[in-house]
């Protein structure tokens, strides 16, 4: 990067209120290019338009207490812990029929050659080290501005990456690779592999050195702005309907078998709630399903708010020997 760049640090790990104080920096400082280093806890951070049901192993999110994220930016979703150093760019835009990802990227694989590493950008948007992918980046434009954001996976938890996203075995076979942990690189290993070792925090204080520019000014958000910050937090980031709501339609079918009978769901959903949903099988209901069916429409895709409509059911008499929480696998089959 050229230029006198202002530096930002959320002083959180957050993923929301990250979120928001990005979007913040995007949409109302236009007078400068500001640099951003940040980390968030653990968390799945969708692209804007992905379905979350058909991205996350849900289970395993549960299991593991990881959150659930959306940003503002296209591209897949990302696994992000405090193994793992995320920077955003707000800039001009210039002439956005120009608009390349190679504007931001080089600064970043420049970087991690400095440290000896054969990093490269690699397909739409990833950058590799010895051909394994550490970085998945994106871009959105608003008012003339542009802000372009990325992964470095430093130190992250492969298992945990590999466990939580659910990836289209397609993606892979195109690329040569056999599994989501066969693509991740792991920065701190390539490091390790020629013979040299550093910190996350050593790291940060390389990375933003190295993406100074022509000068780096500290700079921070005052308290109306940050008060702005958690508002768009509370409204917008930390909503179910921002998170899940956005998801596409789709629909869903799964068939378990239970030692109190077999037990299907066929059901649609739209903007992740239930718009349609039946029951099959072989079970020995004693009432209609139909009240229950009923009142699950509109509910939204979520175990928690299922849950809330089956335990106003007597759920004996509609699914005999299957058990409530029986059901619930199988409505959430992940």
């Amino acid at each position: 990067m050229t230029g006198i760049i202002h530096y930002l640090e959320t002083g959180s790990v957050d993923p929301d209120f990250n979120l928001a104080f990005e979007e913040h920096v995007l949409l109302s400082r236009r007078d400068a290019t500001y640099l951003m280093l940040w980390q968030n806890d653990n968390t799945i951070v969708l692209g804007q338009n992905q379905n979350a049901e058909a991205e996350i192993d849900q289970r395993f999110v549960r299991e593991h207490g990881i959150r659930v994220a959306r940003r503002t930016t296209g591209g897949g979703a990302v696994y992000h812990d405090l193994g793992n150093l995320n920077y955003s760019f707000m800039a001009d835009a210039g002439d956005s029929s120009h608009l390349m990802l190679e504007r931001f990227t080089l600064p970043i694989v420049e970087a991690l050659r400095g440290l000896g590493l054969d990093a490269s950008a690699s397909g739409r948007n990833d950058i590799v080290v010895d051909g394994r992918k550490v970085s998945g980046t994106a871009q959105r434009l608003a008012g003339g501005r542009v802000l372009h954001h990325g992964t470095l996976l430093f130190d992250s938890d492969p298992s945990l990456i590999a466990g939580a996203l659910r990836v289209n075995p397609q993606k892979f076979r195109a690329k040569r690779a056999q599994s989501v942990r066969g693509r991740i690189g792991i920065i701190r290993e390539c490091l390790a592999r020629r013979g040299c070792d550093m910190t996350l925090p050593e790291f940060w204080a390389y990375l933003k050195e190295a993406l100074a520019g022509d000068g780096l000014v500290p700079d921070e958000l005052d308290d109306g702005e940050l008060d702005l910050v958690r508002r768009l937090k509370a409204e917008k980031y930390d909503s179910w309907e921002w998170v899940f709501g956005r998801s596409p339609a789709y629909d869903l079918r799964n068939r378990r078998w239970w030692s109190g009978g077999e037990l299907e769901v066929r059901a649609s959903i739209t903007r992740e709630r239930i718009a349609d949903i039946r029951f099959f099988g072989d079970f020995l209901s004693l009432v209609p399903l139909g009240t229950l069916t009923d009142e699950l429409v509109g509910c939204p895709y979520r175990r928690d708010a299922v849950r809330e409509v089956l335990e106003r059911q007597a759920i004996g008499a509609l699914f005999g020997g299957i058990t409530m929480e029986e059901v619930l696998s199988t409505v959430f089959p992940s």
